[in-house]
């Protein structure tokens, strides 16, 4: 057995979220036409820098009212693909509420290790931070969200000890919402995932958000899809018991009907569960 009682085989099924749908097309391009609107309707300042190379830049949709509580979205493709371009879908619903909405991008593995993916996100949240009120934000009120892969991402900025590196508060983030996502890379480092990943078993634990827990209590929403296979199933599960204990107060959200690409679509329906739910840790 490579992994609990899993051989290779079953193993790399596991941790294939593509292997729950029959084409993952439609979803993206999904995603791509419906980020494509909101940057064609809503004000927006596009590809704004919060680092120094090309892919450390963010979409920002500004709120309609001033000390507005701030949406950031980190997107999934298991790390290496996706955009910014394709991740800002759920814009009019979060504006619309009185929000900011911001949508994250962050180079891509393999030209980047997974390392570097979370520093420039922290370095996003950084930027988001110290640059709040110019987009109408209330840097005391931000909200994270990331789905697949942007849900470990998730479970990376709610890690401890890297906020004051960056000028940072503990507590800078408020409130966060994971979305199917991977919070034990054990696994992944020994799936086919590891194909462009390259992640050796102490960069696993390194950057696995089951390690590395909130230090302090913080609103976290957890959502997976109903199709999802076991093992991802098993990561946000096990996430949300670890953060209870932690003292968290965590909401498992579940969305009948949905499946791991679709799941993030349900932000931009301001009834469906996930958003009614996410607005009101955020005050709105």
């Amino acid at each position: 057995m490579i992994y609990r009682y899993w051989d290779q085989t079953e193993l790399d099924r596991q941790m294939s979220a593509r292997s729950t749908v029959p084409d993952i097309m439609p979803f993206v391009q999904a995603y791509a036409r419906e980020s494509a609107l909101m940057r064609a309707t809503l004000p927006c300042k596009l590809n704004v820098a919060y680092g120094p190379s090309e892919p450390e830049r963010m979409d920002i949709f500004p709120a309609r009212t001033a000390d507005a509580p701030i949406f950031v979205f980190l997107h999934g493709g298991y790390w290496r693909l996706l955009d910014s371009a394709d991740s800002s879908f759920m814009a009019k619903t979060f504006v619309e509420a009185g929000a900011v909405c911001v949508a994250v991008n962050y180079a891509l593995a393999p030209s980047v290790s997974l390392d570097e993916i979370v520093r420039q996100c922290r370095a996003s949240i950084a930027y988001v931070w110290h640059h709040a009120q110019e987009f109408g934000g209330d840097r005391a009120r931000i909200h994270v969200c990331g789905s697949s892969a942007g849900g470990h991402l998730v479970g990376m900025m709610l890690a401890p000890d890297w906020q004051a590196d960056y000028g940072l508060p503990p507590d800078c983030i408020q409130s966060a919402c994971a979305l199917s996502g991977l919070f034990d890379l054990e696994p992944v480092q020994l799936s086919n995932v590891n194909e462009w990943m390259k992640l050796d078993a102490e960069a696993a634990k390194r950057l696995s958000p089951l390690q590395h827990l909130p230090s302090a209590p913080v609103p976290l929403i957890v959502s997976y899809a109903p199709n999802e296979t076991e093992e991802f199933k098993r990561q946000s599960e096990i996430y949300a018991s670890a953060c209870v204990a932690k003292s968290c107060a965590v909401e498992v959200v579940l969305e009948p009907g949905t499946n791991h690409y679709d799941l993030p679509l349900r932000l931009m329906d301001r009834a469906s569960a996930l958003t009614r739910v996410t607005l009101k840790i955020m005050g709105l």
